[in-house]
């Protein structure tokens, strides 16, 4: 049987359903799932993600029997529709092309409306609907996308606007003398842009535009398939870590239309608000348009209440659609609809793209109502989403003070001030320097993707809250205003002219995303109101809804979490904050941070510059209580939870002043000479420092370095204990590789640890450690554990050493090796599982070998990334460790990590006992069967006795049967004898008689030859 490769959908039936997603993508698993539950549909059908695979690994060529079922799926339209492919005569069936990955990518791939028109089926659909204006619209449509999308007709390098859209507007001008809204352009206006559109294509590409449907529909497909390679769906990809072997279907569907006059239209819509959740219907349409010219952002759409009054019985209609569609998918959806003469149709639902603050609403609103469980809101809120609601807001102050030169619609809250750039190339190269980077565009469209992912924020002057840019910044978590249409962009000037101001390229503007307001110059931000209800504990904030909904989610969170999360945190302050998001601790303390802070410095390099221990001693005791009260705030703020403390470990020569200024003001400070320092200096150079002299190799070659960190941690911890506080300090011995090397510090930490105890008269409850961040220490986990209570895997260089890639250099090549899918992602801000992930798993698998209740757990970059949090708690590590801001994203992951583990298990045991009802079931049927067989046997038994029995009479009955025979045989043979001798006798007779007669004969004959004879002589 062949291969199925087409899906039907419509008419109320679907081959597919939604779970069918890889298969049929998004668009075309959801079509087939709004057609199962009774939805106005369009007929149609989806061509798999399979044949995209297909396409790409057999040089752009498809299977065999594509054709065949592509035919087949017209066909069923046809018959649903009433109307031919192709047809010149009738009105003629006209579809559309959609893409459709299976996750959603908005913008991103490409579109054919109204496929199937040429310069005869036009007429047709002319005289079929007695609306010429509508046929010609259809038709300068189609060619428009099919020629960009298709034929590649696109605007070239140095170009800013498309060609058609060229056309387009110079025909406004020359015959109107101004620029009219397409809707406006008259049928014979139609008839003259198609004729121009011939020529452009004719010009670019050296072809006709062609004219045969199939041959559309087979370019068309083929198109959809190759835009799954172009450069914005690989960068949106990339952004969003989607596998490029996924691929993409495609959806064919019966085109309905939205421009055939005033009582139709098409609309974008949301079941809630995507940009902060309220539970209200939102979007918009536009009378007499196609679904394009809506997300387009070409014209500035309606909002869709506002329907309520143009088309009141077909918004009723959508209202009830709204309801069923969130019933159904118990999730916020983003649908697309268009209504034919006041009939609705539904031409897409998915869920819904939507920023964190809506994500958390929509999550919270949703449990109130009953829809989705608390579990069920926790997986809602994308962990790499939640940071947006830290994000900052416009300074109170400043924005009173302000007077907003335009303003446009909210399309994605926060608030940003950067440079204006109006070209997303130069966009990019600003914001590759350092700038902050506001994107200004009439619209954008996904060749505008590099700058939007540049800049903090999007503005437009057209397009509404479902427009492109819109939907890609909600995506992106980006501040986005549409539809400032106060604005004047000029990009050949690259000037912006509003409210009587002329803004150049580089001058700065402020945007806020949640009121739609636009200000000239920089403002001031302030922080979000989770912060300051956290932080600072203000009970506005601390009252707000935002607020409230962010803490319920949090508690949620520690009920399912099995991983703790702590913080990399370096001051007192520092850990409050990371304490008053819910870390349980710190994860790493970096000791040599605190030695840049005032004089410290010039201590740590007379240590440094000291000629032997006595004098590297005495300038450590003037490091020792600076140390000290650094630790005893630390223990203080922790509040009796545990601190992992690394010792110094960055090589000595990062202290010292390289610059001859500086190493003069150093010599005058510290009365030595400065050729002495730049001697050091000297010394102290290596070629590969981040693999030299450093970590633990510092405290071999200097132990005094270790004693005084080691006293400094044990006596802060003896002063907070002296408070009545609990503390719980873990030394970290760092760049471990060899066990010796962990047991020589260990020893001297250890041995400090008692004296301090012993001096104090405390007992202090401390664990010795190490950080696995060299591959052989990874290698060699099972003999270091025998050491070391707890293992802190510094992915950081456990990354670079692994990979051989320093982070500071790796710049030069990011781009190239992410462009050619080398690396999924950059390594050093997502773990890289198959190769550095083998030596954590590894190490720990040795680790706990030797030392089954070590502590294990992460302080890298790592930390904080909701996919690496998500493979540490696969790995059973004890805790996670990140920066203070990012503790709540980890701790979010790493609920979602423990909930996908249950619900994993739960399909485990499931599938456990489904195996196990099919093996009770399969072991009654065989019962069954061999009670069956048992019963079958004693018949057979029966039937076999029977048959014995039968044999012998039938022996016995052939016996006696024989014997009679065998009688009839010789009474056969003795009448067969007799027969014969009477056979005999009778020929003897016969014989006799034969003779007798032959006598008799010859006789006669004799008397006649006599007579003869006589008369002869009687003659004579």
């Amino acid at each position: 049987m062949a291969q199925k490769y087409v899906y039907k959908f419509g008419g109320g039936k679907a081959d597919g359903n939604g779970q069918m997603k890889p298969l049929l993508g998004g668009k075309g698993a959801n079509l087939a799932e709004m057609s199962r539950i009774g939805l106005p549909v369009p007929p149609g059908f989806t061509i798999t993600t399979e044949v995209c695979t297909y396409y790409y690994k057999n040089n752009r060529s498809y299977p065999s029997d594509l054709q065949k079922q592509i035919k087949d799926g017209i066909a069923t339209m046809e018959k649903i529709m009433g109307c031919k492919f192709g047809d010149t005569k009738g009105m003629p069936l006209l579809v559309a092309v959609r893409s459709g990955a299976r996750d959603s990518m908005p913008g991103m791939m490409d579109t054919i409306l109204n496929l199937g028109l040429n310069d005869e089926t036009v007429l047709a659909l002319v005289n079929a609907t007695n609306n010429e204006r509508f046929a010609w619209d259809c038709y300068r449509r189609f060619m428009q996308m099919y020629g960009d999308v298709v034929l590649g007709v696109q605007k070239r390098e140095g170009e800013d606007h498309e060609p058609f859209e060229v056309v387009i507007e110079g025909y406004k001008h020359q015959a109107y003398g101004r620029d009219i809204l397409d809707s406006e352009l008259t049928a014979a206006d139609q008839k003259e842009l198609v004729k121009r559109f011939k020529d452009l294509v004719k010009e670019r590409t050296g072809h006709s535009f062609p004219e045969d449907p199939w041959e559309q529909l087979q370019g068309a497909a083929g198109a959809v398939f190759g835009s799954w390679m172009n450069d914005r769906a690989i960068v949106y990809r990339r952004k969003y870590g989607i596998p490029a072997e996924w691929g993409t279907a495609v959806n064919v569907q019966a085109m309905v239309y939205g421009n055939t006059g005033s009582d139709s239209g098409s609309g974008v819509a949301f079941t809630r608000n995507p940009a902060n959740g309220t539970n209200e219907f939102y979007g918009e349409f536009l009378v007499n348009a196609q679904g394009e010219d809506v997300v387009a952002g070409v014209r500035t759409p309606e909002p869709v209440a506002q329907l309520a009054n143009e088309l009141p019985q077909a918004y009723k209609e959508l209202l009830n659609v709204r309801a069923i569609l969130e019933k159904h998918f118990k999730d916020v959806q983003d649908v697309e609809f268009t209504i034919q003469q006041g009939k609705l149709f539904m031409l897409q639902t998915r869920n819904g793209k939507r920023t964190a603050a809506a994500a958390l609403k929509f999550s919270m609103d949703m449990v109130d109502e009953g829809l989705i469980n608390w579990k069920t809101a926790i997986q809602r809120n994308p962990a790499d989403q939640l940071d947006q609601l830290l994000a900052p807001i416009f300074d109170l102050k400043d924005v009173e003070a302000a007077t907003p030169i335009a303003s446009g619609l909210p399309a994605g809250p926060g608030a940003a001030s950067g440079k204006i750039y109006l070209n997303a190339d130069r966009a990019a190269a600003a914001e590759a320097k350092g700038e902050e980077v506001l994107l200004v565009r009439n619209e954008t469209s996904p060749e505008d993707l590099r700058g939007m992912i540049a800049a903090v924020g999007i503005l437009t002057a057209k397009g509404g809250v479902s427009s492109h840019a819109a939907l890609v910044a909600r995506q992106m978590g980006k501040v986005c205003i549409c539809g400032a249409s106060a604005l004047e962009i000029d990009y050949t000037q690259k000037t912006i002219t509003v409210a009587g101001q002329v803004f150049h390229e580089g001058d700065y503007m402020s945007i806020d995303g949640t009121s739609g307001k636009v200000y000239g110059g920089k403002l001031k931000t302030a922080p979000s109101e989770i912060i300051t209800g956290m932080i600072e504990g203000d009970e506005t904030a601390r009252s707000s809804e935002k607020f409230k909904h962010y803490n319920q989610l949090m508690e949620w969170c520690s009920k399912v979490t099995r991983m703790d999360v702590r913080t990399n945190a370096d001051t007192p302050e520092q850990t409050r904050n990371a304490v008053a998001f819910g870390a349980k601790g710190i994860g790493l303390t970096r000791t040599e941070h605190m030695f840049f802070e005032g004089d410290r410095i010039d201590s740590m390099r007379e240590m440094i510059l000291a000629d032997n221990e006595a004098s590297r001693r005495h300038a450590l005791s003037k490091l020792l209580p600076y140390q000290r009260e650094d630790f005893a705030g630390i223990f203080e703020a922790l509040d009796g939870l545990p601190a992992t403390i690394r010792l110094l470990d960055p090589p000595l020569h990062e202290f010292l002043p390289h610059t001859r200024d500086q190493q003069e003001e150093l010599a005058q400070k510290l009365g030595i000479s400065v050729e002495k320092i730049a001697h050091r200096v000297e010394s102290l150079h290596e070629f590969n420092p981040m693999l030299g002299h450093r970590g633990c190799r510092l405290g071999i070659a200097y132990p005094e370095i270790t004693e005084m960190q080691a006293r400094a941690i044990f006596e802060a911890a003896a002063e907070v204990l002296a408070k009545g506080k609990k503390v719980k300090p873990e030394v970290m011995i760092p760049l471990v590789g060899f066990k010796k090397e962990l047991d020589l510090q260990t020893d001297i930490v250890r041995r400090v640890a008692d004296e301090v105890m012993a001096e104090k008269k405390v007992k202090i409850d401390y664990l010795v450690g190490t950080m696995i961040e060299i591959p052989r220490g990874a290698l060699t986990a099972d003999e270091i554990a025998q050491t070391a209570e707890f293992f802190s895997f510094g992915t950081n260089d456990l990354t670079q050493t692994a990979l051989g890639i320093s982070r500071d250099d790796m710049g030069a090549f990011l781009m190239p090796y992410t462009e050619a899918e080398i690396f999924a992602n950059n390594p050093f801000a997502t773990l890289d599982q198959s190769g550095v992930g083998q030596l954590v798993e590894m190490a720990i698998e040795k680790g706990r070998s030797t030392n089954p209740g070590i502590k294990l757990g992460i302080c890298g970059e790592h930390g904080g990334d909701p996919q690496s949090v998500k493979f540490c708690h696969r790995v059973g590590l004890n805790y996670v460790s990140c920066s203070p801001f990012r503790v709540p994203v980890a701790r979010l992951a790493a609920a979602q990590a423990a909930l996908q583990e249950a619900e994993e298990a739960k399909k485990a045991d499931k599938a456990k006992t489904a195996k196990k009802t099919v093996k009770k079931a399969a072991k009654k049927t065989a019962k069954k069967a061999a009670a069956k067989t048992k019963s079958a046997k004693k018949t057979a038994k029966k039937s076999v006795k029977k048959a014995k029995v039968a044999k012998k009479a039938a022996k016995k009955a052939a016996k006696k049967a024989t014997k009679k025979a065998a009688a009839k045989k010789k009474a056969v043979k003795k009448a067969a004898k007799k027969t014969a001798k009477k056979k005999t006798a009778k020929k003897k007779v016969t014989k006799a008689s034969k003779k007798v007669a032959k006598k008799a004969k010859a006789a006669k004959k004799t008397v006649k030859k006599a007579a003869k004879k006589k008369t002869a002589k009687k003659k004579r």
